[in-house]
């Protein structure tokens, strides 16, 4: 996005849905670059890394779009981003003393639509790369077509629906920190290892789990189980294989 400000002049600026397509592109480049640089450093053969630019569809109806709040973009000045307000109807908020910057919605996942193909490619043997970011949001019309929408997808949610929809048994979510954590930065803050989903919804509804951080991890965690899942993790990067064994991390099974 900041790309199309400074370029505008010279070549047209391309939608959000667009942003987000060649995003997922060449991170998924990189990627499946590094898996496989690492693959044939270990002279493991015959898997083969691949990255799907992946579509994600969400309800026109969402109560998300009523309410914008993902800081997109670039910051502006308030004169600049009252005028497009007023002429493109988008949504700006001022940011902390930082500047004006544009808020987008933020709707639910309700499919993957590439999710054959993802299931495919895996079931022969390659190594997937999807739902980059979220996913691009597309909806779709009576007719069966798609279209892009301005809006952004939480990576988390994306991650459990594609996770739901290719029928995997793990879903391994990996971040900077060791553990989901419960009362967080307080003296009796505590990290959870194994949990049940009795225990977590508990603390979810305490409201242990902020929207800006752990809360759509968690979620996901929660949906995934309750959508057939047999297990879900988060744990850090350094600890992935620990995790995936059930040794590190919190774990939540049934």
């Amino acid at each position: 996005l900041i790309q199309n400000e400074l370029g505008v002049r010279q070549v047209p600026a391309m939608p959000m849905d667009v942003c987000g397509a060649e995003s997922q592109g060449f991170i998924g480049y990189f990627f499946c670059q590094a898996l496989t640089n690492a693959l044939v450093s270990k002279k493991i053969i015959g898997t083969n890394p691949v990255c799907v630019v992946t579509q994600v569809l969400v309800d026109g109806n969402d109560p998300a779009f009523l309410n914008p709040t993902k800081p997109v973009g670039p910051f502006f000045e308030e004169g600049e981003a009252r005028r497009r307000m007023a002429e493109r109807q988008e949504t700006w908020i001022e940011d902390s003393g930082r500047g004006w910057r544009r808020v987008v919605p933020s709707p639910d996942p309700k499919q993957i639509m590439e999710r054959g193909a993802v299931k495919a490619l895996v079931e022969s043997g390659y190594v997937v790369v999807a739902s980059g970011g979220g996913g691009v949001p597309v909806m779709k019309f009576p007719d069966g077509s798609l279209a892009g929408v301005e809006a952004v997808i939480d990576k988390d949610l994306a991650a459990e629906r594609l996770a739901h929809e290719v029928k995997a048994d793990i879903l391994l979510m990996l971040t900077d920190v060791r553990n989901v954590l419960v009362n967080y930065r307080e003296p009796s803050e505590k990290a959870l290892g194994k949990v049940t989903v009795s225990d977590l919804e508990k603390y979810q509804l305490e409201g242990h789990f902020k929207a800006g951080s752990m809360g759509p991890k968690v979620e996901a965690m929660l949906r995934f189980l309750k959508n057939g899942g047999k297990r879900a993790v988060i744990a850090c990067l350094d600890e992935a294989l620990e995790a995936l064994e059930g040794d590190r991390g919190t774990q939540l099974t049934r």
